[in-house]
């Protein structure tokens, strides 16, 4: 049943309860509103709570000059809180029925944009390839699915994951079956995969 919001808000996001050696797992920041690492202990307590989709944001890695201060400062901001709700939720036996996806927009160049110095350099948009990572909600832990190219710039054509089959991918974790929403219009079939999309059973436990 789906957690009732009204009434409830304050409860939920107030983590002033949360124990001492949670803040500690959740490192630096988590006790300051705002803050990644405090955005992922309100992910957990609103998991809790039954609430069915949940959506955290960080901004700031449009990084195309400064990326040697910039993406440290960000992992540093990200990295910890991240493993930490992994681990929350699963010590709370939560991890088992909630699926974690992990990503961004797009990805960025594997090489350099701009002056590069050995203090400073930036990095291009870059949508041929990047990571994403998933956990929990029937995802088979420690697999890795594609690659790329020598260089990091194409997908390897024997091995990939197009963004639709990710997609359908996601789709069937979450019990939907991507096909099942195909409609027509003005002749053509559409869909939330367009008209692709393979889910990868691979990734299945």
């Amino acid at each position: 049943m789906a957690y009732r919001m009204q009434g409830a808000i304050p409860e939920a996001v107030d983590i002033s309860i949360e124990s001492k050696s949670t803040f500690d797992l959740y490192g630096e920041g988590s006790k300051t509103a705002g803050t990644f690492a405090n955005n992922c202990i309100m992910a957990r307590r609103l998991a809790e709570r039954g609430v069915k989709f949940i959506q955290l944001y960080h901004q700031g890695w449009d990084q195309h000059g400064g990326c040697a201060k910039g993406v440290k400062k960000q992992c540093q901001e990200v990295d910890q809180a991240s493993a930490a709700l992994i681990m929350d939720l699963q010590q709370r036996g939560l991890l088992d029925d909630t699926l974690v996806l992990w990503g961004g927009e797009f990805g960025r160049t594997a090489y350099s944009q701009g002056k590069l110095t050995k203090t400073d350099y930036g990095r291009d948009h870059h949508p041929r390839c990047f990571p994403m990572w998933m956990a929990g909600g029937g995802v088979k832990g420690g697999t890795i699915f594609g690659k790329t190219d020598e260089f990091s710039y194409n997908i390897d054509s024997e091995e990939k994951m197009h963004v639709h089959d990710f997609h359908a991918t996601v789709l069937s974790l979450l019990g939907i079956d991507h096909e099942r929403l195909t409609y027509k219009f003005q002749g053509r079939s559409f869909r939330l995969t367009d008209v692709h999309g393979e889910v990868k059973h691979e990734l299945f436990t």
